[in-house]
């Protein structure tokens, strides 16, 4: 029997290890990272197989370099030198997934060890004329178009963790295909493409590259009065900045009332009596929910919402990409990243892997950058610390991406007036003035409802109330509110040009988006740039007092109170229309409640938009360091990204307001609310 003791000899040995495909070119892998462990005492080495074995930090072989681990080189294959003669087991730490290889490592002598991935890859180019005929033979011409694909064999959840890397320039990903690309015929030469291979622990992907020869056919001029001509769309390239573009649309949607957000985790804890994972807010939301069952009558119920709502906050809050919710239905497929969508904003097939990893190199290990350099500027040299501690920088480091534009817009929809009436109503109090539409409701169908109900009105003298939001909307973006509820306001700070820099960005990004259409143009990127700029630092003007913590208590009470609309109770007790496609739950009854009270006639769904689509272009603006960029591609990267959501907000802004900011003669800053108030006019006065 040969231990690694009996084999010792003076005269070290080596492991020569090569990484290649098994079939199809058999082309090798570069970049690769093998890692090498001393076996441990398992008898005879012969009977060595895999499930025997389990990687050991503490086993394994290290390079003295200094570098994290055995790399393969272009040809790939490494070399791991001065081993003492013995048994070693060698790893490819990278996907598909192989067996390890044992190794008797002999004196003086050197052992080679091949992995065979199988993937069998190999590299198919079509060719096609300019007008996408296909040529017959393998000889293209100058200016033909190149259609390739890279075929190989892997399984559906293998295939989702490959990408590829075009490593000849003028190549182009096929939007949705991460194996197909397209371009054109120049001279000849190489297409050269990878595949790249992600790693089973932290550490860069590997290469599988795969290559092929074209020689073009001598150019024959074309025959007289022929021209051939192709208009491609100017597009920006992707830049790592977009990881940050993902990452708020993946929280947005966390967060949101329904689909994978609020809803589902409010039913789930109040109408399921599902026990919650054993973080520590939801030990406390569980002993809460378990209390509640021996008080039927009081404000438990509405107190066990709260929480759960300021829980469901904390648990979504920070900058992440997550596949699902933190606390989603398990039994329900509602994914919070919409890859093919994803696919188009970067260009090239992604899967939540891929965008998690773009997300870490962004970042680079630290807070956003944004931060980080406000920090570095601001307090030089301080050290951060906790929330009371003697240090200047707190632990508010990593913010919980919540914009109140969201909550203003969801007000001026009369969320908070619709709650707020049928509140009154369920405490017997008629309305002011001589019409109260809801004095003739029975209140019977909000029985189920009573301890929410109760619970909230008792509530009342905790919550924001009207006069402290549009203070502090004034604050952030200079907006007010109109109305009999809200006071006259003496504002200490106001924010008097966030409203033009805003709709100036909104406008130029409209201009772009013209300029992109047409494909005889490539579009000026530095007007975008300068907007972004403009309204980077008016938003940072705003980012203190109470910037952290007045959106958080806004957001939670109007999620609640979306929560309580969207209740079948105040469906039966408001008679609200069940055909209208609307979005979310609570949207019918604010609309029929702004029927009923002669309010605005524009639909909900419209301020929903402008609070949605206004926070996530908001929170791209804010959250990223704009200060410090001068490249254009960067601002049209953002404006490609958020196309939908900045057109979105311009078509909602037009239905609510009657303003085309499109326009382009000139930029209308006119306050929101004054708008609405003259639009409410004319309504009235058409009766």
């Amino acid at each position: 029997m040969a231990t690694n003791q009996t084999l010792r000899k003076t005269r070290p040995g080596s492991i020569t290890v090569c990484v290649s495909d098994g079939g199809g070119a058999q082309s090798s892998v570069a970049g690769a990272r093998i890692s090498v462990y001393t076996a441990p005492e398992i008898g005879d080495w012969r009977t060595f197989y895999s499930k025997q074995w389990q990687p050991s930090g503490s086993h394994a072989v290290r390079p003295r370099t200094g570098e994290p681990a055995w790399t393969t080189d272009k040809n790939g294959c490494v070399t791991v030198p001065d081993l003492e003669p013995g048994c070693y087991v060698v790893t490819f730490d990278h996907y598909p997934e192989t067996e390890p290889q044992c190794v008797l490592v002999e004196s003086g002598c050197i052992k080679d060890v091949c992995f065979k991935l199988g993937l069998n890859a190999s590299l198919i180019l079509e060719f096609m004329t300019p007008d996408y005929k296909s040529i017959p033979g393998t000889r293209p011409r100058y200016g033909d178009m190149i259609n390739g694909k890279i075929e190989f064999s892997a399984s559906p959840d293998l295939r989702n963790r490959l990408r590829t890397k075009l490593q000849t320039p003028d190549l182009r990903s096929i939007p949705g295909d991460d194996f197909s690309f397209e371009g054109m015929v120049t001279g000849p030469g190489e297409i050269k493409v990878a595949i790249l291979l992600p790693p089973r622990s932290d550490h860069p992907d590997a290469e599988l590259s795969l290559a092929t020869g074209i020689d073009p056919l001598p150019d024959v001029p074309r025959p007289p009065g022929r021209v051939d001509v192709r208009h491609l769309r100017s597009r920006a390239s992707a830049t790592k900045t977009f990881a940050l573009w993902t990452a708020i649309r993946n929280h947005t949607k966390a967060i949101s009332f329904s689909g994978s957000g609020y809803k589902s985790f409010i039913d789930r804890v109040l109408c399921k009596n599902e026990p919650l994972p054993t973080e520590k807010q939801s030990l406390t939301l569980n002993r809460q929910l378990n209390e509640l069952g021996n008080h039927v009558y009081g404000v438990g119920a509405y107190e066990l919402l709260k929480t759960a709502t300021e829980v469901f906050l904390l648990l979504e809050c920070g900058l992440k990409i997550e596949e699902r919710g933190a606390h989603d239905d398990p039994g329900k497929d509602r994914p919070l990243i919409d890859l093919e969508y994803e696919a188009k904003v970067w260009d090239q097939a992604v899967n939540p892997q891929q965008l998690k990893q773009k997300l870490g190199e962004y970042l680079g290990g630290k807070a956003l950058p944004y931060i980080e350099r406000v920090i570095a500027a601001a307090f030089p040299g301080q050290k951060q610390g906790g929330r009371f501690c003697e240090f200047v920088l707190t632990s508010r480091t990593d913010p919980c991406f919540l914009e109140l534009i969201w909550n203003y817009w969801h007000e001026e929809g009369m969320l908070v007036q619709s709650i707020n009436a049928v509140s009154r109503r369920f405490q017997n109090v008629r309305a002011p003035g001589e019409r109260d539409p809801l004095a003739h409701l029975e209140v019977d169908p909000l029985r189920p409802l009573n301890n929410i109900l109760w619970g909230y009105v008792e509530d009342e003298r905790n919550r924001l109330s009207v006069k402290r939001r549009t203070y502090e909307y004034q604050h952030h973006y200079g907006l007010n509110l109109y109305g009999k509820a809200v006071p006259e306001l003496r504002p200490a700070d106001h924010c008097s040009k966030f409203l033009e820099a805003f709709h100036n960005l909104l406008h130029t990004s409209s201009e772009y988006f013209k300029a992109v259409q047409d494909t005889t143009v490539v579009p000026d990127g530095y007007p975008l740039l300068h907007a972004l700029k403009e309204v980077h630092l008016i938003l940072a003007q705003g980012a203190h007092n109470q910037f952290g913590d007045l959106p958080w208590t806004a957001r939670v009470e109007m999620l609640m109170q979306e929560w309580i609309m969207a209740r079948p109770e105040m469906r039966d007790f408001l008679q609200s229309r069940a055909m209208v496609p609307y979005r979310e739950g609570w949207m019918p009854q604010v609309d029929t409640m702004k029927t009923l009270q002669g309010w605005t006639d524009v639909t909900i769904t419209h301020f929903r938009d402008l609070g949605v689509y206004g926070e996530q272009i908001l929170l791209s603006i804010r959250y990223h360091n704009w200060n410090d960029i001068n490249d254009e591609d960067e601002a049209k990267g953002w404006a490609d990204s958020w196309r939908p959501e900045i057109q979105g907000y311009l078509h909602a802004y037009r239905a609510v307001t009657g303003v085309d900011l499109t326009n382009p003669d000139t930029v209308d800053y006119t306050l929101p609310s004054v708008h609405l108030q003259k639009r409410l006019s004319m309504q009235q006065g058409a009766r």
